[in-house]
């Protein structure tokens, strides 16, 4: 994935997206312990999952896509993660218009 993948970033987040052929998408989430302790790395994952649940739909299908959270992820809110998770699927063109 990492090698193969094509990935961009933004302030908050990495993602890595590589075609998988299938008619759904798989997702991974990796927050390292440089972004805290194991409350912070919860909670950054909790908020990073919650905005792909929630705007699920909008994704096109056959695709893995691995999200990295950066350090600057850690105290941010709902909002921002949510604007940089979007903002990186603009940028890979893998979010319906």
């Amino acid at each position: 994935m990492y090698h193969q993948g094509k990935s961009y970033a933004n302030k908050y987040l990495v993602m890595y997206v590589l075609n998988n052929d299938l008619e759904e998408n798989r997702f991974g989430i990796t927050v390292s312990k440089k972004v805290g302790n194991s409350v912070i790395r919860h909670r950054v994952t909790r908020l990073i999952r919650e905005s792909i649940r929630l705007n699920l739909e909008e994704f096109e299908k056959g695709f893995d896509i691995v999200l990295i959270a950066r350090n600057t992820a850690k105290g941010q809110n709902y909002n921002k993660v949510e604007s940089a998770v979007l903002h990186l699927c603009r940028l890979h063109h893998i979010i319906k218009k």
